[in-house]
């Protein structure tokens, strides 16, 4: 493990026009379901027709996909980044857990598409976002297995997956505390939780 860097939260490039219908059809999609949604609905809160969408996306089904993929992507790359460059264990998992509830508190409509809607996703696209989940979790189970050499890689992982439901309730609980405040609550809670004793 290197120097750890600076940056943040993985996000995506600014500005692309991509970006904007994904980031509009997250929030339409959190609000209303994905059938309670038309391509129209999309175009509208970007500003344009509906048919106009069709020249960035095949259609609702390829959007929902992509949103999805794209959120994995950026999580799996980012915490496999973080673990490499931290200077120990203990850094990487403070990195790791820093990462993750950023993107739980300025993204909770795309928690909330992610657990209602993932079924809605097509069979190859969806296992390509298990896959990367599945990465993604394996750099917090290989942190967790150095900070607590003792306990099992099966109870790691169902730690991990606990945690991730404690950070990604915010679509629940975001707003009841200023960000900063949230981001230490949070924080201190899933140390806690990872630290709790398999058995």
């Amino acid at each position: 493990m290197r120097e750890m860097t600076t940056d943040r939260t993985p996000t995506r490039v600014r500005g692309s026009r991509r970006g904007e219908i994904l980031d509009a059809a997250a929030g339409l999609f959190a609000a209303r379901g994905f059938h309670g949604v038309s391509i129209e609905d999309i175009g509208a809160a970007v500003g344009t027709s509906g048919p106009a969408l069709y020249r960035h996306f095949s259609g609702k089904e390829a959007l929902l996909a992509e949103m999805l993929l794209d959120v994995s992507e950026r999580l799996h790359t980012s915490g496999a980044r973080r673990v490499t460059e931290a200077a120990d264990a203990d850094e990487a998992l403070d990195s790791l857990l820093a990462c993750q509830i950023e993107f739980a508190l300025n993204h909770p409509a795309l928690i909330t598409v992610h657990d209602r809607e993932l079924g809605n996703v097509p069979e190859p696209a969806r296992r390509r976002i298990r896959r990367l989940q599945r990465l993604y979790v394996e750099e917090w189970v290989t942190v967790l297995s150095e900070l607590y050499p003792g306990r099992s890689q099966a109870g790691l992982r169902a730690a991990t997956h606990a945690v991730f439901g404690l950070l990604n309730s915010t679509p629940h609980s975001a707003g009841e505390l200023p960000p900063a405040v949230m981001a230490d609550l949070l924080r201190g809670m899933a140390r806690a939780a990872l630290a709790a004793p398999e058995g």
